[in-house]
């Protein structure tokens, strides 16, 4: 056996080379190349990536040489842009598992936003930091749009008929795509009868004749797989004939009258489609040239145009020629459309007109009233009446319109309907306004009609509550914002020998009042301690509930004494309404809210100074090991070594904590332990700067590169009683972290 002082160094230089710590001798991570899917039989490796949303899982192999990589390493591996630049890498997989294993697969799925043809992946190592070459280029294509695409003329929806489109001399149309949402970030591959075009949008301009089709560009290998092949538009191209009208006899038409447009192109045995407002009012008919426009229909007037379209021609559409109602004028209703007619009343119906030289003749029930013929007519019957109106010269002296018809009704009675003017819910609103909701007029037999616009200025109105009249309360509506003005609300209304009372609305209000309540405290420091929860509203003669997180206590004291943790909130009932206050949350104690911003173990050099700053409380006390005040603020500065305690209030609540503070050791990270049990040096003692410190880790390695421990706030035990060691001058590595960066690392030679 070699003794202590040959046998070390080679020890150290072996171990240190398993770590991959050596200078001298580095890493080879080789480029990654495809490989199959283990999970699907008889697969081979890929060649490109056409990934969607039904199969997203690949696999590459990666390979890498001695030495090893140290233990905390990560293999990653990574994406670049579709042009091959990892200027900005996306991650796709990453392992911490493989650092001795030197020929594995990494599986990953492509992003969603992945379409190009020029990616490349490469492998990253973390620990020590070491990036493979890039591999070879590989199409790679997410593919979210997997449907037919469908095209429009400027992708407006509508697929021409028979999906044929003409072109007459030498104009273009504009094809677009308009069934894709954001349909411009995609690329595209657009086709004439079957042979590639240059453009890459989603429209293309075009005026050759040919068949056009378009697909999503998912790149050479992957464009077929997605199956987004559009439909076709046929582009045919020709002449102009001049398509156009004849110009009519006459474009004013009276009533009664008809005129025949005629077509300037004939007998070719072309199809014709005529045309009003640019509606079709016929489908396409071979040789019908003309069409009848018949001034007798309602509605006649209009822009008249046709369209022809055959073998050998344009589909073409000609100007449009209005024709127009000569006789055209207004008429118009001067009364509401009900009315009321009260016994031994007399009311006034009347129109008005924009006729020039108005003939009026009025009508009840369908027949002609005798010798009503001006603008007015005084009823005192019921029925339903019209007036008809017809120029007595120009050129259309014939036509007549009829007004809007008036219904005038003798009510049997009356009916009032009342109702909330805005959203209303019981015990929710602090006002409300009733109104007049309807008033119908009711004949013999039951039958209403509506005469609120009629009527609703003639009667005379009584508010009532619970059956008695509210002082001054005679308006159509009422303001009620009290809680004492709850109750039952109906509507008395009286018109000469009519007194209808209205339905009834009950009205129950929420008082307008604020309830709060606060506590003593909002921290229970323990189960022992009473906390207060009081009002400044006066209890003494309301009806209340006291309610822990929605649960009734059925405690009736004005006050409230408690306990336990929760949400309090105090109900009081006004006028059967509860009325709720705000709410009290009583938290438990919890020690971690006060904060120090140094370990509970304070480490400066002698002749330095420490300062101590706590956080989370509303009061502070600092003593030394005397009990003697220190500090009363948030802060200490300690200049000597002891043990001292904080004393925190939260509210009412006290909590300690114990610090100590120590002189920084100056002795060095030692590299040698004796494990003989004398008491000496049997432990690996770090110096307190590093020691039973929270913010620190300390990790110590086997030879085989394995940690064996991994702690923060370590406690110098290291190793303990129990470990035993199979070999003399055993050698293990540290390395002492914060969470940033590696402090001090090295070799620790036991010797038993």
């Amino acid at each position: 056996m070699r003794s202590k002082t040959n046998s070390r160094p080679y020890i150290i230089l072996i171990a240190l080379l398993l770590l991959g710590w050596s200078h001298t001798i580095a890493q080879t991570l080789n480029k990654p190349i495809p490989a199959d899917n283990p999970n699907i039989a008889g697969n081979s490796p890929w060649t490109a990536v056409c990934a969607s949303a039904d199969f997203n899982e690949y696999f590459v192999k990666f390979t890498w040489n001695t030495p090893l990589v140290n233990s905390d390493n990560s293999f990653i591996l990574e994406l670049s842009d579709a042009n091959g630049s990892f200027a900005t890498p996306t991650q796709l997989a990453s392992d911490n598992t493989k650092n001795t294993n030197f020929n594995f697969d990494f599986k990953f799925a492509l992003p969603t936003t992945a379409r190009g043809e020029g990616y490349k992946m490469r492998v990253r190592s973390t620990s020590p930091a070491k990036t493979s070459p890039a591999s070879d280029a590989f199409s790679m294509y997410y593919i979210d749009f997997k449907s037919s695409l469908l095209i429009s003329p400027n992708g407006n929806g509508n697929i021409p008929p028979g999906g044929r489109i003409e072109l007459c001399d030498g104009n273009s149309a504009t094809l677009a795509v308009h069934n894709v949402a954001n349909a411009e970030t995609y690329r595209y591959n657009w086709y004439r009868s079957g042979t590639p075009l240059a453009e890459k949008s989603n429209s293309i301009t075009i005026s050759q004749a040919g068949i056009y089709m378009v697909e999503v560009d998912y790149g050479s290998i992957c464009s077929g797989s997605a199956n987004t092949l559009s439909n076709d538009i046929e582009i045919s191209t020709g002449a102009s004939l001049g398509i156009a009208i004849n110009d009519p006899s006459k474009t004013a038409l009276c009533s009664g009258e008809a005129e025949t447009l005629e077509a300037n192109i004939m007998g070719q045995g072309l199809t014709y489609t005529w045309f009003k407002n640019g509606e079709a009012i016929t489908g396409p008919v071979v040789d019908a040239h003309t069409y009848i426009v018949d001034a007798s229909v309602p509605g006649f007037e209009g822009d008249y145009a046709v369209e022809i379209d055959g073998d050998g021609t344009c589909l073409e559409r000609s100007a449009a020629v209005t024709i127009t109602n000569a006789g055209d004028f207004t008429v118009t209703r001067g009364n509401e459309p009900n009315i009321v007619l009260l016994p031994s009343q007399t009311k006034t119906l009347s129109v008005s007109t924009s006729a020039s030289s108005p003939v009026y003749q009025w009508y009840k029930d369908g027949a002609i009233v005798p010798g009503e013929t001006t603008s007015t007519l005084n009823i005192d019957q019921p029925g339903v009446y019209f007036a008809r109106v017809s120029q007595s010269g120009g050129a259309c002296t014939a036509t007549a319109i009829d007004s809007e018809s008036t219904t005038a009704v003798v009510p049997a009675s009356f009916e009032i309907s009342v109702a909330y003017a805005t959203e209303y819910e019981d015990c929710s609103n602090t006002s409300i306004v009733l109104e007049i909701d309807a008033i119908n007029a009711l004949d013999d037999q039951g039958a209403k009609t509506d005469v609120t616009a009629d009527l609703i200025g003639n009667f005379t109105y009584q508010w009532k509550k619970d059956g008695v009249a509210v002082n001054g309360a005679t308006a159509r509506s009422i303001s009620l914002t009290d809680i004492s003005e709850n109750g039952g609300y109906e509507l008395d209304a009286v018109l000469e020998s009519y007194s209808p009372t209205s339905n009834s609305l009950n009205v129950l209000l929420l008082v307008n009042e604020d309830l709060n309540i606060t506590a003593s405290s909002l921290v229970s420091c323990n189960d022992s301690e009473s906390i207060t929860i009081s009002t400044t509203t006066d209890l003494s003669s309301a009806t209340f509930d006291w309610i822990k997180d929605g649960v009734d206590l059925n405690i009736a004291t004005e006050t409230l004494n408690v306990s336990e943790t929760g949400k309090y909130q105090l109900v009081v009932y006004r006028n059967g309404c509860p009325l709720p206050s705000n709410e009290v949350s009583i938290a438990p104690l919890d020690d971690s809210l006060i904060t120090l911003d140094s370990p509970e173990t304070v480490v400066f050099p002698t002749g330095g100074s420490k300062t101590v700053t706590a956080s989370g409380g509303t009061a502070y006390q600092w003593l030394d090991m005397n009990n003697a005040l220190l500090s009363d603020s948030p802060s200490v500065t300690f200049t000597e070594e002891g043990s001292y305690l904080l004393v925190a209030n939260i509210e009412n609540c006290e909590i300690t904590k114990q610090i100590t503070v120590a002189l920084q050791d100056t002795f060095k990270v030692p590299n040698v332990i004796t494990v003989n049990g004398d008491g000496i040096n049997d432990q690996w003692i770090i110096p307190n700067t590093y020691s039973r410190n929270k913010d620190i880790n300390v990790l110590i390695y086997n030879s085989k590169g394995e940690v064996i421990l991994n702690v923060v706030d370590y406690q110098n035990n290291w190793p303990e009683s129990t470990m035993a060691f199979s070999k003399q001058n055993m050698v293990f590595y540290y390395k002492i972290k914060n969470s940033k960066e590696v402090l001090k690392q090295g070799t620790i030679t036991i010797i038993r």
